[in-house]
């Protein structure tokens, strides 16, 4: 079964959306990761959220920033596939569906992550390059990557 991606404001996510994120984040970046972190932080409701559905289950999300709202540049965050959905390769979906709704939303052709470092291979499999040197943030390796569309 193929996930049906949804793009939505802040104010058009519904209260059990917005509660099924929240959760797949919890269980993905605090839970499996072992990382204490600031997870609401003020900064959900400037972005696009990009939202993966595998029947009424949020099994992929994406959250996305326009130029200086979160990065100088045009950003995607909080990359999230459910562990159990991952073997399906949804990820690549989940960061192409991005990349298209950066262009769409805010028509940028420059996009920089923050990339966990040993993600490093599947970001540059679509097009994203090292910039700069590792650096810890919460605790776990990242490296700034840019993509030029």
């Amino acid at each position: 079964m193929d996930v049906r991606f949804e793009i939505k404001r802040f104010d058009e996510l519904s209260t059990i959306e917005l509660y099924k994120i929240l959760r797949l984040r919890a269980e993905v970046f605090v839970v499996e990761q072992d990382c204490v972190y600031q997870d609401i932080d003020d900064k959900d409701q400037k972005a696009i959220h990009v939202i993966g559905y595998k029947k009424d289950e949020i099994i992929a999300y994406t959250r996305l920033f326009d130029d200086g709202d979160y990065f100088e540049n045009a950003s995607i965050g909080r990359v999230v596939v459910s562990e159990k959905e991952r073997k399906y390769g949804y990820g690549h979906d989940l960061i192409e569906k991005s990349i298209e709704a950066i262009k769409e939303v805010y028509e940028r052709h420059t996009i920089k992550i923050s990339a966990q470092t040993y993600l490093k291979k599947f970001y540059e499999s679509h097009g994203f390059t090292q910039v700069g040197e590792e650096y810890l943030e919460d605790g776990i390796p990242h490296i700034g990557m840019i993509r030029q569309c």
